[in-house]
């Protein structure tokens, strides 16, 4: 496996037990939808929450932010 496929991996597990620990239930992990993809959704208090995560070990390409449209 290659090594940034499993930095995503570790960043979207930290963030899901981030989520989980502020009372968020996760109800899928990397749903599917034709071509496009949300690495997390939960739900709290009536809210379905669709989480992007993005997990980057410094800033040389950008703030992760910046890749989000």
């Amino acid at each position: 496996m290659a090594t940034h496929y499993e930095l995503g991996k570790k960043g979207e597990a930290i963030a899901a037990d981030f989520l989980q620990k502020k009372g968020y239930r996760i109800l899928e992990r990397n749903w599917r939808f034709q071509k496009a993809e949300v690495d997390i959704l939960a739900f709290k208090n009536g809210l379905l929450v669709a989480v992007e995560v993005k997990t980057r070990t410094d800033t040389y390409f950008g703030n992760p932010q910046d890749f989000i449209n």
